[in-house]
């Protein structure tokens, strides 16, 4: 186990419900905050849900389960982050909604709490300038679904000291994941390849080329991955690919990073993949991914 015994999650979206899973099951104290009481009561039932489900298929003792459940606190009260090592942001993909959650944070939380931002596609310096710790400030970027994928970027902004990426790393390992240390870059590594990726299926959609469950298949079954690009759309919700793309594409000028019109079209329609039940797909019920 590394120094750090408490890890704060802000956010409680598909994103930070996952790391909060990922937290509490590697036995860390987990903090979830969240403005919304109705978004913290669906999370800790999903995450029930999926932890039940790990016990049917064999993946963790009923103990262990407990155990994990028993680590879990939800607050909608920032100051209920105030006993936190390390908080994970993982709210909107906007610069100034994260400001104003780290200029909040760095008055509850004690000086050695490291402050880490889970964003795909913003500054990790540019965060961290909003933070009053700048010091004290890294990138950790999980990737969807947080619970099942193993991987980590973690990324250092200028000002950060080795002493905090190293226990921040350390923190990561004992969680169990498999970080990999990138630049402070746009999309870093993943979603360098993965934004233009998905919005060249979207386009394929728009322009009639084949239907999503086609598209989905043909990646599978002619690449051999897990999971089709409109399927993985549906998981990170729409409205969330709009604001990458915004981000991206206004710091890259990327033409493959500029949002679809159908994106917009779905929002407005209200299709955000899994989340609003209707994507490029049609779902019943709430269960997480992998439950």
């Amino acid at each position: 186990m590394s120094e750090i015994k408490t890890i704060g999650v802000a956010g409680c979206g598909t994103m930070g419900a996952g790391i909060a899973i990922v937290a509490a099951r590697a036995g860390f104290r987990t903090v979830v905050y969240d403005t919304r009481q109705e978004a913290l009561d669906k999370s800790l039932q999903q995450t029930r849900d999926f932890f039940a489900k790990s016990v049917q298929r064999g993946k963790m003792t009923e103990e262990k389960m407990a155990a994990a459940v028993d680590k879990l606190v939800v607050t909608t009260s920032l100051d209920g982050m105030g006993e936190c090592d390390l908080v994970i942001d993982a709210v909107f993909e906007d610069l100034k909604v994260k400001h104003d959650l780290f200029t909040r944070l760095d008055k509850v939380c004690p000086s050695h709490t490291i402050f880490a931002s889970n964003t795909s596609t913003l500054s990790i310096t540019e965060i961290a300038a909003g933070s009053g710790r700048d010091d004290r400030f890294v990138g950790m970027h999980f990737c969807l679904p947080a619970q099942l994928m193993k991987l980590v970027e973690m990324s250092p902004g200028l000002n950060t000291t080795e002493e905090t990426f190293t226990k921040a790393w350390a923190a990561c390992e004992a969680m169990g994941q498999r970080p990999v240390k990138t630049k402070d870059n746009p999309g870093f590594i993943l979603n360098y390849f993965l934004i233009p990726y998905n919005n060249d299926a979207i386009r394929l959609v728009e322009a009639g080329v084949a239907a999503p469950a086609d598209i989905d298949r043909a990646i599978k079954e002619g690449l051999g991955y897990p999971m089709g690009p409109l399927e993985l759309l549906d998981l990170i919700g729409l409205d969330t690919q709009l604001l990458l793309c915004e981000a991206m594409y206004g710091i890259t000028n990327e033409p493959r990073a500029a949002c679809p019109p159908l994106v917009k079209r779905m929002i407005a329609a209200g299709h955000l993949g899994r989340k609003s039940g209707r994507g490029f797909y049609t779902y019943e019920g709430n269960a997480m991914f992998g439950s």
